[in-house]
């Protein structure tokens, strides 16, 4: 039975993904690239959920349902801070679906992540928003978190991570 945690919203459960839940993962997936306008982008399979999150364990997935429907989702893993050497946990995504929010199920899913990450001693919890997305970053705001001024988010991705990876 996957580990459930206390919400104050009535009819809201929140629970750990379990394997059997992959497809409904990669649904929520889809659902948050196609509000952040990226859904070309998404390439990940069930096979591959499967493999990441509950074979390698490199992330967990908190499930949000209201009322017996999916209604969100809560992606989260671990990283590591040199300066406070200790981890602590990167919120990669977090989703409601439109007809379930105004209910309080992003803030839930937000608090339940945060709960886990002072439980398991964590320093901070970081994540990243789109600079277009005004309502999230209004929303986390409102919860106490603050846009990180001095830090830009750099990537390399497809093939420009393989020339940096072949690089002598």
């Amino acid at each position: 039975m996957a580990k459930q945690y206390q919400t104050p919203v009535e009819g809201l459960v929140i629970r750990q993904a379990e394997e059997k839940d992959c497809g409904l993962i990669l649904e929520l997936i889809h659902g948050i690239a196609k509000y952040e306008k990226m859904e070309d982008q998404v390439v990940a399979t069930e096979e591959s959920l499967r493999e990441s999150i509950f074979v390698r364990r490199r992330a967990d997935v908190l499930l949000a349902e209201y009322e017996g429907k999916t209604a969100g989702y809560a992606l989260y893993f671990r990283n590591f801070s040199t300066f406070v050497g200790r981890e602590n946990l990167y919120l990669e995504d977090i989703f409601v679906w439109p007809e379930f929010r105004g209910k309080g199920i992003g803030k839930a899913l937000l608090i339940c992540v945060a709960k886990i990450a002072v439980e398991e001693g964590c320093s901070r919890m970081d994540w990243v928003c789109l600079d277009w997305n005004t309502p999230s970053q209004k929303f986390y705001q409102a919860m106490g978190a603050e846009p990180h001024p001095e830090w830009l988010l750099f990537r390399a991705e497809n093939e420009n991570l393989k020339k940096l990876g072949n690089m002598q």
